[in-house]
């Protein structure tokens, strides 16, 4: 059995007037992340994750913020593509553990449409995603409300 574990991490900053998309999921709210794409801090995590797991980079190699046709890009095209890469190279997905640090808004009240959205991209059974919401206790640039940050585990299984 092969098995490899990818660490994924994301950032960026809060822009009045942009989208909060998280996991796929739209999040009520008057901002948003300041990206190329539409930002979705968690689905890039997953998918630097994964891409890390497999030994293949970071999403930047595969979806430079230089090249105009990832501008406003749904997010899920990338989490998509590197489960697809590790689908090809005959591993399973066997669990995502992640945390979203955003000071606001609250988003213990989207858990499960959150998880269940990252779900379906991976697809994974619900049982096999976790999503944790922090805050940065009004510490630093997340604390501050000025930026927002995303943390994620993958384990990939070959049997």
């Amino acid at each position: 059995m092969d098995v490899r574990i990818g660490l994924g991490w994301d950032n960026h900053r809060l822009a009045p007037g942009r989208a909060l998309v998280l996991g796929g999921v739209r999040v009520p709210c008057d901002f948003g992340f300041e990206a190329h794409s539409d930002g979705d801090i968690l689905l890039h995590a997953v998918t630097d994750a994964l891409l890390g797991a497999l030994a293949l980079g970071d999403i930047g190699m595969h979806f430079p913020d230089s090249d105009p046709r990832w501008k406003d890009c749904d997010s899920s095209v990338f989490v998509r593509h590197a489960a697809a890469l590790a689908r090809q190279r005959g591993y399973r997905i066997q669990n995502v553990d992640a945390t979203v640090i955003l000071q606001q808004p609250k988003l213990g009240g989207l858990r499960a449409e959150i998880r269940a959205s990252l779900a379906r991209l991976l697809e994974l059974d619900e049982e096999r995603v976790s999503v944790k919401f922090k805050t940065a206790e009004k510490v630093g640039p997340v604390g501050e409300g000025r930026s927002a940050e995303a943390q994620a585990a993958v384990l990939l299984i070959r049997d």
